[in-house]
């Protein structure tokens, strides 16, 4: 029996509704519990702040797309990396670290779980030797579905039985966790070099459309009743007006219902909002339409979203959304790698410089934090980067402090080439909002492990809860002058216990802990249609037989199943 008893900390947990009282937390044999004996090992957090442990709702950190950008950029391990320390494992990479320095990173900043947010199908077993390679974090993985064949045709026969049956039967050869969608018809649509911008675009030869896909998807998955909602990157991306676009696939989940036995209350994620909330007809008149969006957010019911902020760095653009990265290609020029994943989804990978120097990457900063300095509802708000996309996940904490301080925000709006064109296309600097440590738990603990089901272990500090606690060098009750040190505070924990193992301590990592890879077994008959269709398919188009196809348990050595029983079981 292990204990441990983390002592007179300032406690922030949503969860439980502390919002920095003086409180001990107990963990016994990795859980939270009421107290523990005197024999306990004692931390004492006095002065510092206690939060449970980070909880990334969208990530790609695993898997080939990921291994290309490693691949296609040996300069991004030119960048400056941790020096081995103590256990570790050598570390590498900047926007595409080494999946070492991917467990060691999210350690150092108090993080316990991780969301990879796109899986193909056909390379589950790359994403899981990934995910398995990587230390410390527990994980799971979203496989997409927004342009596979099978549900393109079951959607458009209206077949949202056969859909849900076939999502759940891809969960489970895939050992994934949910549904995933990029660009919705469009990234099958690049397969013959086109796109599908709008809504109601036409998919070319399947006589469908994207809002069809994602609201036939969204009746699917709530009919499987999974813990975690569609988890929607909508068309459009990246382009000047796309906020219309956005908002109308937002509203594709009105009225739409959701019975679960997660505690989620929405039917749908948006994913990397600040890339969808774009004015402008051109790059000439691009500007902020953040307000606008996040309007039809707060007065929205069953919606979250992530922020997916620009943090000004150079990174590595990865996405399924294939047409876009050939389009930011044709932009600035530089590398760009393309691949068509047989029946299932595409992918393409750009490199990418948000300068300071470019009024451009200074309004796509703004709208980040514009989006978050709007919400009403800070448990569905989420702070992510799309990591690499909007540049790499160890920016978290100088996102943190943007929110926490306008003083920091005018700082940064002040060292921009061109500053006055960005306050005059964005609303940031007439924001005088400063965000609480509360919100920032709610935006990286409490509200994303809700959205994703996961509220009985991740995201709080309440008995029967995982041990995951991390202790950060600031004092709620006289929080730093300087922006910078809240920075500080959030990149290097104090201390960070995973799953009641100490893992972080006076920076150092100093145990390898003991990961997990969640997934969700859901349990719903496999129609005869649908099983024909499988066999006939793999049989006429996959290049691996469909006996090869499903991820094998030598590869999740240590799982946790989620068990859900479907309306049809």
């Amino acid at each position: 029996m292990s204990e441990l008893l983390i002592k007179n900390g300032f406690v922030v947990d949503p969860a439980s509704g502390i919002n920095g009282e003086r409180k001990d937390i107990a963990i016994r044999d990795g859980v939270i519990v009421e107290e523990v004996s005197n024999r306990a090992r004692v931390i004492d957090a006095t002065g510092k702040t206690v939060m449970s442990g980070g909880v990334d709702i969208h990530s790609h950190i695993a898997g080939p797309k990921v291994n290309a950008g490693r691949t296609m950029r040996p300069e991004d391990k030119l960048f400056k990396s941790h020096a081995r320390q103590g256990l570790n494992r050598v570390e590498m990479g900047f926007s595409i670290p080494s999946t070492f320095k991917t467990g060691y990173d999210y350690a150092r900043m108090g993080y316990a779980f991780v969301m990879e947010a796109a899986m193909p199908p056909l390379h589950a077993p790359h994403v899981h030797e990934e995910i398995h390679d990587t230390p410390i974090i527990d994980e799971a993985a979203l496989p997409v579905f927004g342009n596979n064949w099978f549900v393109l045709e079951y959607l458009k026969n209206h077949q949202i039985e056969n859909t849900a049956a076939y999502i759940a039967w891809i969960l489970q050869q895939t050992r994934g966790y949910g549904v995933k969608v990029v660009n919705p018809g469009g990234s099958e649509a690049w397969g013959w070099g086109l796109n599908c911008l709008r809504m109601n675009d036409p998919v070319p030869y399947f006589d469908i459309t994207p809002a069809e896909i994602v609201k036939g998807l969204i009746e699917a998955n709530e009919y499987l009743g999974l813990p975690h909602s569609v988890h929607l990157h909508t068309n459009n991306l990246g382009n000047p007006g796309n906020y219309t676009t956005t908002i109308e696939s937002l509203k594709l989940a009105e009225g739409m219902k959701t019975e679960n036995t997660f505690k989620r209350e929405q039917v749908l994620h948006h994913t990397h909002v600040q890339f969808h909330a774009y004015g402008g007809d051109s790059w000439l008149n691009f500007e902020s339409k953040a307000r606008e969006v996040m309007d039809y957010v707060n007065s929205a019911k069953g919606l979250t979203i992530d922020l997916g902020c620009v943090t000004l760095d150079e990174t590595t653009t990865m996405t399924a959304d294939g047409p876009f990265e050939h389009h930011l290609t044709e932009l600035n020029h530089l590398k760009w790698t393309n691949v068509d994943v047989e029946l299932e989804t595409a992918a393409g990978i750009v490199p990418y410089i948000y300068s300071p120097n470019i009024k451009i990457c200074g309004i796509q900063w703004a709208i980040g934090l514009e989006l978050a300095l709007y919400a009403k509802d800070m448990s569905r708000t989420f702070i992510t980067t799309d990591h690499p996309n909007a540049g790499p996940f160890i920016r978290y904490p100088r996102i943190i402090k943007w929110l926490m301080s306008e003083k920091a925000r005018k700082e940064q709006i002040d060292a921009f080439k061109y500053s006055q064109k960005v306050v005059d296309a964005t609303n940031l600097a007439s924001m005088d909002r400063e965000l609480s440590l509360y919100e920032i738990a709610e935006m990286t603990r409490s509200g994303p492990a809700r959205a994703l089901g996961l509220y009985d272990m991740y995201g709080g500090l309440l008995p029967g809860m995982d041990g995951n606690v991390a202790i950060y060098n600031l004092n709620p009750n006289d929080m730093p002058e300087d922006p910078e040190k809240i920075e500080q505070a959030f990149s290097m924990a104090d201390h960070f216990i995973k799953s009641g193992v100490v893992i972080l301590e006076n920076g150092m990592v100093i145990d390898q802990g003991h990961k997990r890879t969640l997934w969700v077994n859901a349990k719903t008959p496999l129609p005869r249609q649908v099983l024909r269709d499988i066999e006939e398919k793999f049989l006429k188009n996959y290049t691996v037989s469909l006996e090869n196809y499903a991820v094998k348990d030598y590869l999740i050595p240590n799982p946790h199943v989620i068990e859900v029983e479907s309306h049809a079981a």
